[in-house]
């Protein structure tokens, strides 16, 4: 099912039929659907309160990004050696490249070295969170969360639970 779901993102993506902002735009959340948060253009958003609670998906981002994305990109977004930090990459790519990249991954080369992203599309534990990965990049590249697993969030949504279980194959 997850195949399916990143197949049809990376086709709206090269079609144009989604709407795209800047990952260093204004990440305002002014939607709220079943929980999720979007901005202005209709991206995916993180939404932190005053005292510091951090909307549903930007916690399950943290765990998914800590679970699968930090042995490359080191701890919280911030890089390493291998592989370069995300959380400076968010505030140039947007939404659709975001997708693209960790679907079907990516080869860079340089005079100094060489990196390659694999291709995630395939690997349920990435592919079905990756609107989650993105919001938790975009809080760290906005710097409204720090490098700490977020101490307080939202209740997980049921349209996060009927997703997840859809997604994994639990339905």
């Amino acid at each position: 099912m997850y195949i399916g779901i990143i197949a049809v993102a990376v086709l709206a993506v090269a079609l144009g039929g989604v709407a795209f902002a800047d990952g260093s735009g204004d990440p305002a959340a002014v939607k709220n659907e079943n929980g999720r948060y979007l901005d202005k253009d209709g991206n995916p958003t993180y939404k932190v309160t005053p005292d510091g609670t951090v909307d549903w998906y930007t916690y399950s981002g943290y765990r998914r990004y800590h679970s699968e994305c930090h042995v490359c990109h080191g701890p919280d977004g911030e890089g390493s050696t291998y592989a370069p930090g995300l959380k400076d990459t968010l505030k140039t790519m947007d939404y659709g490249e975001f997708l693209s990249v960790v679907a079907v991954g990516r080869k860079n080369i340089t005079s100094s070295r060489e990196s390659v992203m694999p291709a995630l599309g395939e690997n349920p534990n990435v592919a079905c969170y990756m609107d989650d990965l993105f919001v938790y990049l975009r809080a760290r590249a906005n710097e409204a969360v720090g490098r700490v697993r977020p101490s307080k969030h939202e209740a997980k949504p049921e349209a996060a639970r009927q997703w997840e279980d859809s997604c994994i194959g639990k339905n």
